[in-house]
């Protein structure tokens, strides 16, 4: 088994770090609270932390310079150039190169370099354990030409360490001695590094292995409402990657995606501009393309169905309706696009009510296929 494993392409200071500080955070941690415990100082400086950071990756790392989903001034930069270094995930530009390649490469499992096709632990953080240096970083030549971005990528590591570390150890030896340093240093410095980076993590393993794909079933990232809770809203990944450019994860009303909100007031605040968006048709556009793909592909299926019961008739009857008018009304919109006809939203609407009731037919279609021959 260990003769397997490629020693040799191990990083080990990647690797070290990544099991220390988790080992602390579940073993030190709980030490520490049974015999000093927890006070508001400490609840609030690890959310202050939290957010700052988890904010920097999404905001910053992610949609500003991974995507250049929007223009930002040095004050928004610099603000999560040196939280996101807190975060402890490498450089905004080495951070920005995994990315880019990932969105090019998605799923491929030699060029996607945290591909699910390699296993949840390796999509997770295992391909961290293997990333070596110097690397070429030739898909970021934007980047390189931004002077705070290069500044971050030479200075990362004492800054993540300074102000991610040593900082919060600092404001609790201030607040309350030694031991409200070493809970300060301990709760919002390791652990809270160590919930940031697991969080990006599973955005990387989880969101492509587990949820719903209503823009495109041909990749492996999946839209989770659950990890958008605890990533700002990045867990709305099918969108992401149907979208890439989108300022916005969570597009719908009812979507929990703060750092879309963030990216918003910034704007009206004048710190950041250009935001850039997907038009509403082309997203419905996408919704009812995956929609009238899973139609016909449940319809070929029921071709070879043996229809005895009179609601299994009923129900392929229904499906072959309603994705007959999917088909009209994706070429209707299609052709609308193309021809850049200004479409109402009460048009959109009615081409959404569409798609949601072949989907409630396909999940009728479902229940009923155990059952057929």
């Amino acid at each position: 088994m260990f003769s397997k494993i490629p020693f040799d392409r191990i990083n080990w200071i990647s690797s070290l770090f990544l099991t220390f500080t988790f080992f602390t955070t579940i073993i030190g941690v709980p030490v520490y609270l049974y015999h000093f415990g927890i006070d508001l100082f400490q609840i609030c400086l690890f959310l202050f932390y939290f957010v700052a950071t988890g904010m920097s990756i999404t905001l910053g790392y992610h949609r500003l310079f991974a995507h250049k989903a929007f223009k930002a001034g040095r004050s928004v930069k610099f603000t999560t150039l040196v939280f996101g270094a807190c975060a402890f995930e490498d450089s905004a530009l080495d951070w920005a190169s995994d990315h880019r390649e990932h969105h090019k490469h998605v799923d491929d499992e030699h060029d996607d370099p945290y591909s699910i096709s390699r296993g949840f632990f390796w999509a997770h953080m295992g391909w961290i354990f293997f990333k070596l240096y110097p690397r070429p970083l030739a898909n970021v030549g934007d980047l390189k030409k931004d002077s705070l971005v290069m500044w971050q990528h030479h200075y990362h590591r004492p800054i993540a360490f300074i102000a991610g570390l040593v900082l919060p150890a600092l404001l609790g030896l201030l607040y309350g001695g030694w031991e409200s340093a070493l809970g300060a240093f301990l709760i919002a410095g390791v652990a809270r590094l160590v919930c940031v980076q697991h969080c990006t993590f599973f955005i990387n393993s989880l969101c492509h292995t587990i949820g719903k794909r209503p823009y495109d079933s041909s990749t492996s990232a999946r839209d989770s409402w659950l990890m958008a809770i605890f990533t700002f809203g990045e867990g709305y990944h099918n969108y992401h990657h149907s979208f890439q450019h989108d300022y916005r994860n969570g597009v719908k009303p009812w979507q929990w995606d703060p750092t879309k909100w963030a990216i918003w007031i910034l704007a009206k605040l004048g710190l950041v501009t250009e935001l850039r968006r997907v038009p509403e048709e082309k997203i419905v556009l996408a919704e009812l393309r995956e929609m009238k793909a899973r139609a016909a592909a449940q319809i070929e299926k029921g071709k070879g169905w043996k229809l005895t019961c009179p609601t299994r008739e009923e129900a392929y009857a229904t499906l072959l309706e309603l994705s007959q008018q999917l088909t009209e009304g994706y070429h209707e919109l299609e052709n609308a696009v193309g021809d850049r006809i200004k479409i109402s939203r009460e048009m959109l609407s009615r081409w959404r009510q569409m798609s949601a009731d072949v989907g409630e037919q396909l999940l009728l279609i479902r229940s009923l296929q155990p059952g057929l021959a």
